[in-house]
């Protein structure tokens, strides 16, 4: 019985590390009292967290606000973790700034999150408009509501399609997400039939996206390309152009990491 209680306490604890760790990701500075709030526990609990991961490096202290944010520590520990994804990134960069150079417009790079029905942002070229898609790197949005998320959906096993989409909870997000399991299934099967996934305000209102998949050496979708436009930039007599474009562009990539298209069935 004790060894279980002492189980639910350190499990609390990593709980609100965590929380505290999120937070300092998302509000860049916080508080004691906005940190201990976030963690839902008491200041004296929050400041002892903080003080260790002050030791350890991760959390620093502004003496003179008093304030709190995370140090270059746990960005390096990210870095490191994803030196085996180099390959990827090498390949997907070199035609995410080609087609940041074409087009003028947001770029991004997402990958499959495996615990959640996300998509999460690893790469991006800013549009070079004022008015653009803001996206942050690391960030986590559904896949029933992105074309990342369709792209790199659309091309798996029916089987992995099938677990993830009755998984899925279909939260609107914007005025066109799609909301309906069928009507979503309907639209990868078109996704995979066009070569490239497209959603409008189904993310984000005044948005239209477009994305390709990006396939390592055994055919698997790794990794999908995004462009992504304002709804009053984007010129619906280039359509096709662009989905070409972003289609050869996906395909240089997957074939630098190995791809041949014949791989897929």
């Amino acid at each position: 019985m004790a060894n279980s209680e002492h189980k639910t306490e350190n499990v609390a604890a990593v709980l609100k590390v965590f929380a505290v760790l999120e937070s300092l990701v998302e509000d860049r500075r916080a508080s004691l009292a906005d940190l201990a709030g976030r963690a839902m526990t008491s200041k004296a609990t929050a400041h002892r967290l903080l003080n260790t991961m002050i030791e350890l490096g991760y959390v620093e202290r502004d003496e003179d606000t008093e304030r709190y944010g995370l140090t270059l520590k746990l960005f390096s520990l990210g870095a490191r973790s994803i030196q085996d994804r180099s390959d990827l990134l090498w390949a997907a960069d070199r035609v995410m700034a080609k087609l940041s150079r074409l087009t003028g417009e947001s770029i991004n790079l997402g990958v499959m999150d495996n615990i959640e029905q996300k998509v999460v942002y690893t790469h991006k070229y800013n549009s070079h408009y004022t008015l653009s898609m803001q996206s942050t790197l690391g960030k986590r949005n559904p896949l029933h509501s992105t074309s990342l998320g369709k792209a790199l959906l659309a091309w798996r096993d029916p089987k992995e399609i099938a677990e993830r989409v009755a998984a899925m909870s279909f939260t609107p997000s914007a005025p066109q997400t799609i909301t309906d399991k069928d009507k979503f299934l309907a639209d990868l099967a078109a996704t995979k039939i066009r070569g490239y996934a497209e959603e409008i305000e189904e993310s984000e209102a005044g948005v239209r996206c477009m994305a390709v998949p990006i396939f390592d050496h055994l055919g698997r979708p790794i990794a999908a390309m995004s462009i992504a436009f304002p709804l009053f930039r984007f010129n619906e007599d280039k359509k096709d152009e662009i989905a070409e474009m972003i289609m050869d562009l996906g395909r240089e990539a997957s074939e630098s990491l190995g791809y041949v298209e014949r791989d897929l069935p």
